[in-house]
């Protein structure tokens, strides 16, 4: 048995009491330190609602959509580290909820997921706004709940963000029949935890670890691919001391990007799909890659039978046992918390033999940079994202909705500090760039938070810019405007012979207006000196803020690696 000390965060009820269900779940939430909860009212969850009032200790932003609402709690848990949570009540409203769940179990973010239900007197009947969550999300949860006594509701509850935020983060769900949302109980907090058989954070093996010392010391070509269980596990330190004592090349995968830092001699960049030059040909090349909290995802590893055809080891570092061989064939196998897997590797790291490597990288860093064709009479995405990364100086935490605007930012915005990236990678969800960046701001209020979107995802979730004005949520929220669905539109310029099919947006509101009608600011800008102009107003604006930037609706991302190719086999656009 697993036996967790729980935290005791003061709450207006320290003593024992007699709580309706709703009261002890608002009560629980407030003992795990929950400092906001994102949500939408219903009918199956009116009493948890109705135990809101009065409560002056419980913090909870309604959001317009209940997509908005699990995108902002995970942009909070992102950006935070914390567990974020929402709430929406039963049938749509729950299943509002399911791209959110997808999204960040996908990409293993903590969140509590709280959904009301028909009373149980009527489970089973098809009763109105009746749907069986638990079976829906089931491949999509790492765990879920559904409450049928009262008395079961604090264990629950405790046991939920426990399960969420320990071993592979990942969302849990917590299903509340109306009628159990009104039981009372004789409640009382409690400060222990007992979870049989779960273990969700095995002891590293040294003996493998000793292997990767062992192939460390003698590799010729080393390469590092730092994913986003570096950021996840807070090892970013662990990293940079190992790659000191190791001098091995490091590249970070999109969610990884900020774990290991960008200005570092040693970083090559992003690799796979629209990864760069060096770090593409990094891999291929190398003798040994590392894999640290990164699952060989196929955007990263592209072709998987011509990946690394040359490495004579491959070591996978990853908490989760299951992703070890899963996609890639692994010869040295360190299965633990990342941080705690480095931290033993420290002490016994030697340097590797890759002071040629090393040279070679740094050649190919200097002859293939990541380049773009500027213009004098149109606005180029690329400079946008330059811009946004100089006048930020790196610092800013930057969410991202899906597409061209993704990767731009992904290759131009230079990641200073780990939890700076808030970016849906797994599921590729449009819709999660605004909102995600509500919750970012609401964790982080002390932070720029910056959104940029493009005007096709925008429109998927723009209805939250109603409680940036409500709540002044100081958000500087970037439109890249191309008119056009642009990585799709790409795909097909490059593997369907330009057949271009369903990808025009010229049909798009005017985003400015769209933005005042709300009560947030809007600007526009559609050449080098206006961007420049607008985009420094927007950022000495106290409240939030939409800029609005129009670009060429022809331009596209480089470097690119068709799907079925090689990750040596990029397509470098205007500078073949």
């Amino acid at each position: 048995m697993d036996e967790v000390s729980m935290p005791t965060y003061k709450t207006h009820q320290q003593f024992q009491d007699l709580l309706t269900g709703s009261e002890v779940l608002l009560s629980c939430l407030l003992m795990e330190g929950t400092e906001c909860v994102f949500g939408y009212p219903g009918g199956n969850v009116l009493y948890i609602y109705d135990a809101m009032v009065g409560n002056p200790d419980f913090k909870h932003i309604l959001t317009r959509h209940e997509q908005g609402a699990i995108h902002a709690a995970d942009g909070y848990a992102r950006s935070t580290g914390k567990v974020g949570v929402c709430i929406a009540t039963s049938g749509p409203g729950a299943t509002n909820l399911v791209t959110g769940i997808a999204t960040a179990y996908m990409d293993s973010v903590p969140l509590v997921i709280i959904t009301g239900n028909v009373p149980t007197t009527v489970m089973g009947t098809d009763a109105f706004q009746e749907a069986d969550i638990i079976s829906i999300t089931m491949p999509i949860t790492k765990h879920s709940y559904s409450v049928r006594d009262v008395h079961d509701l604090p264990r629950i509850i405790h046991e939920a963000f426990h399960i969420a935020n320990t071993g592979r983060r990942g969302p849990v769900l917590i299903d509340i029949p109306k009628d159990v949302s009104n039981q009372k109980m004789l409640y009382h907090p409690s400060n222990k935890l007992t979870l049989r058989g779960y273990c969700p954070t095995p002891s590293p093996d040294s003996n493998e670890i000793d292997k990767l010392i062992q192939a460390i010391a003698e590799s010729e070509k080393p390469v590092i691919i730092a994913g986003g269980g570096v950021v996840y596990s807070n090892a970013s330190n662990e990293l940079l001391e190992f790659v000191r004592k190791t001098k091995i090349p490091v590249t970070t995968t999109l969610l990884g990007l900020g774990g290991f830092p960008s200005a570092h001699d040693l970083w090559l960049g992003m690799p796979g799909h629209h990864g760069t030059y060096t770090a593409n040909m990094a891999i291929q090349n190398a003798d040994l890659i590392i894999s640290i909290g990164s699952r060989f995802d196929d955007r990263v590893t592209m072709k998987v039978d011509g990946f690394a055809p040359h490495a004579k080891w491959i070591a996978h570092i990853d908490i989760d046992p299951a992703e070890i061989g899963k996609n890639i064939k692994t010869d040295i196998a360190c299965v633990g918390d990342i941080k705690a897997v480095l931290e033993y590797a420290n002490t016994k790291a030697t340097p590797s033999k890759s002071n040629s490597w090393i040279i070679k990288m740094q050649e190919n860093k200097s002859m293939y940079p990541l380049r773009y064709k500027d213009s004098d009479t149109e606005l180029k995405p690329q400079f946008v994202l330059e811009m946004i990364n100089e006048t930020t100086r790196g610092n800013a935490i930057i969410t991202t909705d899906v597409g061209q605007h993704q990767m731009w930012a992904a290759q131009f915005y230079k990641f200073n500090h780990s939890r700076s990236l808030v970016t849906s990678g797994g599921t590729g969800t449009m819709g999660f760039g605004f909102p995600s960046a509500i919750g970012a701001q609401v964790g982080n209020p002390n932070r720029l938070v910056v959104s940029i979107n493009g005007d096709g995802g925008m429109q998927m979730c723009a209805q939250e810019m109603a409680i940036c004005a409500i709540h002044n949520i100081p958000v500087k929220i970037v439109v890249i405007n191309n008119q056009v669905l642009g990585m799709v539109r790409q795909q097909q310029e490059l593997v369907y012979e330009r057949r271009y099919s369903q990808i025009d947006l010229a049909g798009s509101p005017d985003f400015v207006k769209l933005a005042e009608a709300y009560g947030v600011k809007g600007l526009r800008a559609s050449t080098k000196a206006e961007a420049s102009r607008i985009w420094l107003e927007a950022l000495e604006t106290s409240g939030p803020v939409l800029v609005e930037f129009v670009v060429p609706k022809e331009e596209n991302v480089y470097p690119m690696v068709l799907s079925g190719t090689t990750l040596d086999q990029l397509i470098m656009g205007d500078f073949e």
